[in-house]
């Protein structure tokens, strides 16, 4: 009886011991899961906390869920910035190659529509390329960009079909901006997208297309069949450079 009293006596004084070691591994626990947490950033896309991916002159995070690649928030570029990275496009609508660039585009909606439906060129830039070779073939098509044609009133209509270039890599909110041209779409419409699609055969590290500071959101096949049941689309096309949703 003794002998089992020596034992709990030193049991108990071992038991305040062995608590605070819990206490202390389920703090450093906490801190870690924390600290972690912390250094994820939010897909501006999906809303999904999103680990670290890469980083060069910026730093981009992968979402696990709509496999979006964003670069950080912090560090996305001001608006004056942005606006002279765009002013320095040497954009001749005349020019031969310039036009075949954007003939996927021009060339899908001339298949897919007449001269009578009515279209958007959303993100036109200084040039208006796609809205120029469209409307030279008789088409109805208007061209919007929120520097160099900010026509507000634009967006509050909807069409027939959409047009955009080299634009949605520059969304810094896509949620919003494909929450907005799935709305200006009528039923049945198409939008007609172009960008580089990245893949994991890419070497990210020497990927020119994220070499420009206003590349700030980067898709994968992945995002493109995210964003199709996210808001309402349909995937018609993935091909190469461009993508074709139905609305």
């Amino acid at each position: 009886m003794r002998m089992e009293a020596k034992k709990f006596g030193k049991l108990s004084k071992k038991i305040p011991s062995i608590i605070s070691s819990v206490i202390l591994a389920f703090y450093c626990l906490l801190k870690a899961n924390r600290l972690r947490l912390a250094m994820k950033k939010i897909c501006p896309l999906c809303q999904t906390p999103s680990d670290f991916f890469y980083e060069d002159t910026q730093r981009y995070y992968k979402c696990p869920k709509c496999y979006g690649i964003f670069v950080a928030e912090e560090q996305l570029p001001d608006e004056e910035s942005e606006k002279e990275r765009y002013e320095l496009h040497d954009d001749d609508t005349e020019d031969a190659g310039y036009r075949k660039f954007v003939s996927p585009i021009t060339n899908n909606i001339q298949k897919d529509f007449s001269q009578k439906e009515k279209g958007l060129d959303f993100g036109a830039g200084t040039s208006q390329i796609i809205t120029k070779v469209l409307q030279e073939a008789g088409y109805d098509i208007l061209s919007y960009d929120p520097y160099f044609h900010n026509y507000p009133q634009l967006l509050e209509q909807q069409y027939d079909y959409i047009a955009s270039c080299e634009v949605i890599e520059h969304f810094y909110q896509p949620k919003k901006e494909f929450t907005l041209l799935k709305s200006m779409l009528k039923e049945g419409g198409k939008l007609y997208l172009m960008t580089d699609i990245y893949d994991e055969k890419i070497d990210f590290a020497s990927w020119y297309y994220k070499n420009d500071p206003t590349h700030v959101f980067l898709y994968t096949k992945e995002t493109f069949e995210y964003i199709a049941k996210e808001f309402g689309f349909s995937v018609e096309m993935i091909e190469k450079r461009l993508v074709v949703l139905r609305g």
